[in-house]
């Protein structure tokens, strides 16, 4: 990748002269205005071009932009952006103008873009598509239109980990210097020990991202401590939850923050060599770390002797298959030793005894992107926010039946009354809220008793739940929970790796026990139902043993949905068991199909469709449901014309 030498001397320049002194030439000034987007003289739009944008139109919203300006000789610059967070309202694009605020709008799918840019072009808004406007004393403001930061999504909010996620360009080194990137990190390499790093880590109590919560500082004063000629940094870039999607955002829309953040922490441990261990699922992240790396390469700030120093490093990526127990760092450890991810009895711990045999440090992206700000900031300004044993902010994936659907950064002792309704919009098509999963398949979930509790690590484990990485998947009252719990239970039977028979046959019989509860019985109704009765009796001590007799945390925590469902819905379970009926309607083989004989004219359309033959009944004559043939697949119902098929 070829560098423009002038600029990046500007912008080194800018970062090598002291904070303190700041006698930077008109030339550099000019520059770091340019690269901040602050004076610009010609229109600059930004869209945003995260996997969640592009799902939703963006790359198609692109070609219309480009063709717009074609069509009408404006000559603008165009930069994608990663996601600012607000998902469910991309495809997002920000319009620039000089001398006027950047101004943002939501839904811009090819269609829209010709009718917003004749609007933007001619100062004429319409603002119902406004999300708002990015309030700079250097520009003018658009009349009538908020800050984007006073939108009830964003409110909220405190973006530390995401504060320049969908606002830059995240393949630009220039620009992320220009906004005082890597500034901090030059600092700290030549102004504090290894040790002073670690210290101040662990002083601001920040806890591990990524699940467990562990002291960050502390652990890296453990490898801090091991005198070794080699030691490495992993970046555990592997999110496997359903509904998590955080660290893929992080990396596509800020890697210079990621990479700023990793060689901070290498060299408060000594590390020299650091791996990024990211699933090969996320192409788009993973392009952009390649380029944001060779970047950062090519500036100095990664390879030998950096800036004059003795320090080394170096940053490579490691892609992984994709399985979920490799998130369990000594499973990490060994997919990038080229063995098969599996976990492995502690101690040693990685710290200790890590990659290869040597001291190892994991951290997740959210971990390590928070290290930049504390560094600056110090330790003292992180401690303030949050809770007394839960530091900071935390990021959280909203998914499932809320109204607004994305990313979220929150300070830890927020209630999650306020994450659904205050900042997601409450749920979705104005139905009753139920319940929502925290944490994965490894969390649990919280009910309408709980919503007022805080989002810390201590309090989310009182009632079930756990942190883990940050998914937040919200359920309405058309959820069903029992199979919700089946969902989350297959998913871990499928991902178990299978070293340890608690993980591996525990998991199998409680899948085969909430699949006997949801399904319907076939043969012996009765010893089918004692079965039923028996499995369920079962689930709870099922559950138990596995929790205390797995090897890692993964197999440990893989009941959670489980037991955690059984002490808030046990009444669901019952209904499935008992009654043999799902009040969701989710489980369709126990839903059970009548036909209205007034309503029925024996069109035979029903008949003919059933999968199973279940459905009797001669030409123009009322039809019949035989029940013990029939799979509650609704197919009947989809077909009928007359509205003849109820359900129960």
């Amino acid at each position: 990748m070829s560098i423009d030498i002038k600029n990046k001397d500007f912008l080194l320049q800018h970062l090598l002269t002291p904070a303190v002194k700041l006698e930077l030439s008109k030339e550099v000034l000019e520059k770091l205005s340019y690269f901040k987007r602050e004076n610009n003289t010609k229109p600059v739009i930004y869209i945003g071009a995260g996997t969640c944008g592009l799902g939703a139109g963006a790359d198609k919203s692109l070609k219309a932009i480009h063709k717009y300006l074609e069509k009408n000789s404006i000559v603008a610059e165009i930069i994608e952006t990663g996601c600012i967070g607000l998902c469910s309202s991309e495809p997002i694009v920000d319009i620039k103008l000089p001398g006027l605020n950047r101004i943002s709008f939501e839904k811009v799918t090819e269609d829209k873009v010709e009718n917003l840019m004749d609007r933007v072009f001619s100062f004429s808004l319409n603002g119902d598509k406004v999300l708002g406007q990015f309030t700079n004393e250097n520009n003018r403001k658009w009349a009538d239109v908020q800050d984007i930061n006073e939108h009830p999504f964003f409110k909220p909010q405190t973006r530390l980990v995401l504060k320049n996620c969908g606002i830059v360009d995240p393949v630009s080194i220039e620009e992320y210097i220009a906004k005082g990137g890597y500034k901090v990190y030059l600092e700290t390499i030549r102004k504090k020990s290894a040790f002073e790093v670690c210290d101040i880590i662990e002083k601001s109590g920040l806890r591990g991202r990524g699940g467990g919560g562990f002291m960050t500082g502390k652990k890296w004063k453990f490898a801090n401590h091991e005198v070794n000629e080699q030691k490495y940094l992993i970046c555990n870039a592997d999110e496997g939850d359903p509904g998590a999607f955080m660290d893929r955002a992080v990396i596509e829309g800020d890697p210079h923050r990621l990479i700023e953040g990793m060689a901070i922490a290498a060299y408060g441990i000594g590390a020299t060599k650091a791996y990024v261990y990211i699933r090969a699922e996320y192409p788009l992240a993973i392009k952009r770390l390649k380029i944001a790396l060779e970047q950062a390469k090519e500036y100095g700030f990664l390879g030998d002797k950096i800036f004059g120093t003795d320090i080394h490093l170096e940053i490579k990526v490691k892609m992984g298959a994709g399985a979920f127990v490799c998130g369990e760092e000594t499973a990490l450890i060994a997919s990038i030793e080229g063995k098969r991810g599996m976990p492995r009895p502690r101690p040693p711990f990685p710290a200790i005894s890590g990659l290869f045999g040597r001291p190892t440090i994991i951290n997740n992206v959210e971990t390590l992107a928070n290290i930049p700000g504390i560094i600056e900031k110090g330790h003292e300004w992180f401690s303030a926010i949050g809770t007394e044993n839960s530091k900071g902010t935390k990021v959280f994936a909203l998914s499932g039946k809320i109204t607004l659907t994305g990313l979220i950064e929150i300070p830890m002792g927020t209630t999650v009354r306020d994450i659904l309704f205050k900042i997601a919009g409450g749920i979705r098509n104005n139905k009753k809220f139920k319940s929502v999963q925290i944490g994965g398949p490894s969390g649990g979930c919280i009910t309408e008793e709980n919503l007022d509790i805080q989002i810390d690590y201590d309090s989310l484990i009182k009632v079930g739940a756990m942190m883990g990485s940050g998914g937040l998947v919200v359920m309405d009252e058309d959820t069903c929970m029992v199979d919700i719990a089946k969902f989350f239970m297959d998913f871990i039977q499928r991902e178990s790796c299978g070293k340890c028979i608690p993980c591996r046959e525990g998991t199998k019989r409680m899948l085969e026990i909430l699949e006997n509860i949801t399904h319907r019985p076939h043969g012996n109704k009765g010893h089918a139902a004692l079965e039923r009765i028996n499995g369920v009796i079962q689930l709870e001590r099922l559950g138990k043993v596995i929790k205390e007799t797995s090897l890692c945390g993964l197999g440990q925590t893989a009941p959670n949905p489980v037991l955690s469902t059984l002490k808030w819905f046990r009444h669901e379970y019952e209904e499935h068991i008992f009654d043999r009926q799902c009040s969701a309607g989710v489980c369709t083989e126990l839903r059970t199909f009548k036909i209205d004989v007034d309503k029925c004219t024996g069109c035979t359309i029903c008949a003919k469709k059933c999968p199973t033959n279940a459905i009797i009944g001669a030409k123009k004559t009322a039809h019949f449901i035989v029940e013990d043939k029939c799979i509650g697949c609704g197919t009947c119902m989809e077909v009928c014309n007359f509205d003849a098929i109820e359900v129960f």
